[in-house]
């Protein structure tokens, strides 16, 4: 059976925001929703099983305990949602997986926050650049930050381009942040700048992400694999952000 299948109780949620957390470009994305279910401690809420998505068991090193590959994490308090995912989503189900995830959205009346990398060479020192747009209504709370707005012309690819493209036509509100990151290895000084500066004042929640940065080799050695995977299938199964000039 495909859809949201719940584990323990509903939660009791005003108006969530939801945090995406898919595989993409510098792993940008799914570090930083990781270190959300982390730092917030959410609960596990229920399992992802739209059509297409890799049907494999998850286990992590101390636990016995297997889960799917694609999951929601809750956190009532916060009135915050963020999908966490463990496996990239092929070319051929980002369309079927955007469509069931999207439904679910707008059954919860949850805010998305999609999250993306845009492959750029800087220099160390410097702080990736972040950027943030917005479908339906999502531009008044985006205003409220300082996010600004992208300076040239671009589009956003994979599972997460699929969903920004599904709000899109339908005019739902959502968010999408894009920020500058390595587009070769895990980045997480690139994760910590879409938390610190784009989630953070989005969803009115505090999150520290000093261990992010100062964890950064760590982290890397162990998402490099992954990340791996995400250059070999290429940038139209990849969640990523690219000038638009690239695809004309």
């Amino acid at each position: 059976m495909t859809g949201i299948h719940i584990h323990g109780p509903e939660p009791d949620l005003e108006n969530p925001t939801l945090v995406e957390g898919f595989p993409g470009v510098g792993l940008v994305g799914k570090i930083a929703t990781d270190h959300l279910v982390e730092q917030l401690q959410m609960r596990y809420y229920a399992s992802v099983h739209c059509e297409g998505l890799p049907r494999i068991g998850v286990y992590r090193g101390g636990d016995r305990t297997v889960r799917p590959p694609v999951r929601l994490y809750v956190s009532e308090e916060q009135d915050l949602v963020a999908l966490q995912s463990d496996a990239p989503i092929s070319s051929r189900a980002v369309e079927t997986v955007a469509t069931c995830l999207t439904n679910w959205i707008v059954d919860q009346a949850a805010t998305p926050i999609y999250l993306s990398g845009l492959p750029a060479d800087r220099d160390e020192a410097d702080q990736p650049d972040l950027y943030g747009i917005t479908t339906g209504e999502g531009d008044e709370r985006l205003e409220a930050t300082e996010v600004p707005i992208p300076p040239e012309d671009g589009v956003i690819t994979g599972p997460t381009g699929a969903l920004i493209n599904r709000a899109a036509q339908e005019n739902h509100d959502s968010i999408g942040l894009v920020v500058e990151c390595d587009p070769q290895f895990p980045d997480p000084e690139a994760a910590s700048v879409l938390l610190e500066d784009g989630v953070s004042p989005i969803a009115d929640i505090d999150v520290d992400v000093q261990d992010l940065v100062d964890r950064a080799a760590e982290i890397r050695a162990k998402r490099e694999r992954l990340a791996q995977q995400m250059q070999a299938i290429g940038r139209e199964e990849s969640s990523q952000a690219q000038p638009l000039r690239m695809y004309q």
